[in-house]
């Protein structure tokens, strides 16, 4: 699929600082076609394991495998609901995300890592059909989350930095003891 018209990277003056982690993580190319790519490749790091190694926690205090996936299935949310809510030039603030509570009260470990893994990707089918259907002077409006300016074009960057950033903790601290 073609690049979005409008939808370039963003620049720092667009999210707040510590999303430039994400932002940076994501490769060059279409964002909206690293979004599709790499769902699959999450979903097939995690596919092949079982339900006790989904329950895997590398220390203590850390959250579980089914907990990190459902940490970033709630923060796609969040994420395109910021978008949408920008894109829609909403002037309301919209609130932060704490994440340990979300966490908690998600009670992912209570489900099956499948379950999981098919709503990450119908989540992600969401999010995508969403992003094509903005057009192209929605990507550059801006609105107030977590009392910082993001654009609308920052929010894809982010959501696909956060799993490139979580797929590599779970690469490298998770798996290897697996």
């Amino acid at each position: 699929m073609p690049a979005a018209p409008g939808l370039v990277r963003p620049g720092a003056n667009e999210h707040a600082p510590y999303y430039g982690l994400y932002v940076r993580q994501v490769p060059e190319g279409s964002v909206l076609e690293i979004l599709a790519e790499e769902i699959g490749r999450t979903v097939a790091l995690l596919t092949p394991l079982d339900e006790a190694q989904a329950a895997f926690r590398y220390a203590p205090g850390k959250w579980s495998v089914k907990e990190v996936v459902g940490h970033v299935i709630d923060a796609e949310r969040v994420f395109a609901q910021r978008a949408l809510h920008f894109a829609r030039r909403d002037r309301a603030s919209l609130p932060s995300m704490e994440q340990n509570d979300w966490v908690e009260a998600g009670v992912f470990d209570r489900r099956t890592l499948a379950s999981l893994l098919d709503e990450f990707a119908t989540v992600r089918q969401a999010t995508l059909a969403m992003f094509h259907g903005f057009d192209p002077e929605a990507w550059p409006r801006r609105g107030i989350a977590s009392d910082v300016a993001f654009t609308v074009r920052s929010l894809p960057y982010i959501i696909a930095g956060h799993e490139i950033h979580h797929r590599k903790v779970l690469e490298t601290k998770y798996l290897p003891s697996l």
